[in-house]
């Protein structure tokens, strides 16, 4: 019986040990990870491209995914399209499972060196926890996208992983080659520098910082706020757009980041498009410059207003995960992103 006790008492503690050396090498990698910036590869000619739909269906799509087609083919390169792009499941691009399995299937094929999502909508959250980065880490890639994509790139900050805030194939309505928005994510997919110098808005808080620049969608950081692809915005500079909100609805979700210590450490706030602000049968009072500004009044950084980026024609691309400066005077704004 003492041998027994013996026995099983000494594969107890091999048992533990190996789990606190896996625990503590597990922290380890994380700890490396969190330092080192993930950039992936700028495209060049001949690399490959891929469509998908990680989120809603695409009705009425096939013009604008043939448009995009030809336009990355004349940019010299490649493009595939998601096994399951045009299936459709409800509100959905297809069923989770096939959403995921078509976006775990492009995160891990080396020849892939861009993901461009089509739309937006919703479901991106639905599979988000699904989706293995291992092959990704080694191998990064160009993730593109804005609004409910925040939830992915929301998780490559975590990885501390660059991906590109901007415009997607929902907004190819006979979209003409020089937009000014599409120039510009071009320059930036190919390599080039970028800065831009924004018109004052008598309303910034004017200011300089340094800070990785970080961000999306108001709607989908609110509602990541205690799981596993929170955002974090320590030491960093925050980006935020919004569509079809009533007033209070931001106040309330910018209220829900203040709560949550969003503020305490951050070292800027680039307010994109707030676009489509829905009236409310009371009026809330103030714009919802004042209602930010309100919200930010104990804290000293600088705060950029009426950046163009989010639902509207014009949205700039924002490469998320990069360090920038961001300026704010009376007569110009400026933001420079650091390769």
């Amino acid at each position: 019986m003492k041998i027994k006790i013996i026995y099983f008492t000494f594969i107890y503690i091999s048992i533990i040990s190996n789990m606190n050396v896996f625990s503590q090498s597990d922290i380890k990698s994380s700890n490396v990870l969190k330092t080192k910036l993930i950039q992936p590869e700028y495209l060049k000619s001949g690399d490959t491209i891929s469509i998908l739909a990680p989120s809603g269906v695409l009705t009425n799509f096939d013009d604008k995914i043939a448009q995009a087609k030809n336009l990355f083919e004349s940019w010299g390169l490649k493009v595939v399209l998601g096994e399951h792009i045009y299936d459709k499941n409800g509100h959905f691009a297809g069923t989770d499972k096939n959403r995921e399995k078509d976006f775990q299937k492009a995160l891990d094929n080396k020849n892939i060196k861009a993901i461009w999502c089509a739309r937006g909508g919703y479901g991106a959250v639905r599979i988000i926890d699904n989706l293995k980065f291992d092959i990704y880490l080694k191998n990064p890639k160009w993730i593109i996208g804005f609004s409910d994509i925040t939830v992915i790139h929301n998780k490559l900050n975590l990885f501390n992983s660059e991906s590109i805030h901007a415009m997607m194939i929902t907004g190819f309505d006979n979209i003409d080659q020089n937009n000014d928005s599409l120039s510009k994510l071009k320059n930036v997919l190919f390599g080039a520098n970028l800065s831009y110098s924004i018109t004052p808005n008598k309303n910034n808080k004017v200011g300089k910082s340094e800070g990785t620049i970080v961000g999306g969608n108001l709607t989908l950081i609110q509602s990541t706020i205690g799981s596993k692809t929170e955002l974090k915005v320590k030491d960093k500079i925050l980006f935020i757009e919004e569509i079809g909100e009533y007033a209070y609805h931001i106040d309330r979700m910018l209220y829900s980041l203040k709560r949550a210590g969003y503020f305490e450490n951050c070292k800027g706030l680039i307010v994109g498009q707030i676009s489509n602000v829905k009236e409310n049968t009371t009026d809330f009072g103030r714009s919802i410059d004042e209602l930010i500004l309100d919200i930010l009044e104990e804290y000293n950084f600088p705060v950029l207003f009426n950046f163009p980026a989010g639902h509207e024609e014009t949205n700039y691309p924002i490469i998320l995960g990069r360090k920038i400066t961001l300026d704010v005077s009376k007569s110009e704004s400026k933001i420079t992103f650091y390769d």
